[in-house]
């Protein structure tokens, strides 16, 4: 199969698709779980997988499909053959149709590329589980197995949502559901209730060195900061790393240290580089580090007597100013919220992504101010 063209919804930037990658480094307990369920045969229908994102959850999401689809004994006949992994063979022919996308039974929901928009649709719709629907109708041809992955089911929309919990009402024989989320909270309780869960954790620098490495990238002279800003997250050590990550952030960091008042033509020169059709990833970059800043400004401030917490050198001084209190903490956390709920906003309703980011630092100015 050539090349796929059309851009991927859940693939990060800068790194292979999660489809592709051989091997899962930091979730092997939430392997062994899965395995266990299949081994014993207490197989739920439906399972989150969980985490922060970039960690490797769809990776894992893929491995227990490529496992499920490549079974083709009924399990009390591999019971007692199955060794202790979800390890299949890279040449496997189920691993194979599924890294070409040619898989017969597995379906993918992620959200849709807008061919005349040039982006991708801001949510998984009902249509799509419509479509997941019709596909849990038809029987496998073997009498197997079904599996779709839902990558990230965080992004369904209310009716989307609905339809997916009627599926998780009455689920289809032999389907399996993986539901791929960074923020589950964000889920139908109803749909958390009937879903079992496997929980990812950050990895940890080693782990996070394998992966980068099993990814051909080359860790920086940034190393340090890199690490820490990446918080155990491949997606976004590649991010920092591949897409002037570190360069974006130390720039967001030296406009808070001009506060009370931020140099108007640096603000602007920030704001006019995530501009223009060809600069939609600088700004999607842009808005993730903001508000990771934003997010160790006030978890700074809640946390300064807590030795596990610390800035990093370019950080210090304006943390201790901004941030001296549990009260700042707030109001970083409150302003947080905030910023996060006027970017969706924006996303939704296109508008510019310059004068989004000069809203975003102006209101960071003017919250700076008050007590």
């Amino acid at each position: 199969m050539n090349e796929i063209e059309i851009p991927e919804a859940d693939r990060q930037i800068g790194t292979n698709h999660p489809r592709h990658t051989q091997i899962i480094y930091g979730h092997n307990s939430p392997q062994f779980d899965f395995l266990d369920a299949y081994k014993t045969e207490r197989l739920h229908h439906a399972w989150m997988i969980t985490g922060s994102r970039g960690i490797g959850k769809a990776t894992l999401g893929y491995k227990i499909a490529k496992f499920i689809l490549s079974q083709n004994q009924s399990i009390s006949d591999i019971n007692q053959d199955l060794k202790d992994t979800l390890d299949i063979q890279s040449d496997h022919p189920v691993s194979k149709r599924i890294n070409a996308l040619g898989e017969p039974n597995l379906y993918l929901v992620r959200r849709l590329w807008d061919e005349k928009l040039k982006k991708f649709k801001q949510n998984i719709t009902v249509d799509e589980i419509r479509k997941l629907k019709n596909f849990f109708s038809m029987s496998a041809a073997d009498g197997g197995w079904r599996v779709a992955i839902i990558d990230a089911a965080d992004e369904m929309n209310n009716a989307a949502a609905n339809a997916l919990l009627k599926i998780l009402e009455e689920p289809p024989k032999k389907v399996l559901i993986l539901l791929i989320s960074h923020q589950p909270l964000r889920l139908m309780p109803t749909i958390r209730s009937r879903c079992r869960s496997l929980k990812c954790n950050n990895l940890s620098s080693e782990d996070l060195a394998n992966a980068l490495e099993q990814l051909d990238i080359e860790q920086s002279q940034d190393k340090e900061q890199i690490n820490i800003l990446a918080n155990g997250s491949v997606g976004s050590s590649v991010e920092l790393i591949s897409n002037n990550g570190i360069e974006i952030y130390n720039s967001i960091v030296q406009l808070a240290k001009q506060i009370p008042q931020m140099n108007r033509q640096s603000i602007q020169k920030l704001a006019d580089s995530c501009a223009g059709k060809n600069a939609a990833e600088r700004y999607e970059i842009t808005l993730r580090l903001f508000m990771l800043f934003i997010s160790r400004l006030a978890k700074f401030g809640a946390m300064q007597k807590n030795e596990n917490h610390t800035a990093l050198s370019i950080e210090s001084k304006v943390f201790h100013e901004l941030a001296p209190d549990t009260k700042s903490a707030r109001k970083w956390a409150d302003f947080s919220q905030i910023i996060s709920e006027r970017t969706s906003h924006a996303r939704a309703v296109n508008l510019d992504p310059s004068m989004v980011i000069l809203d975003m630092l102006l209101q960071f100015e003017e919250t700076s101010k008050k007590h």
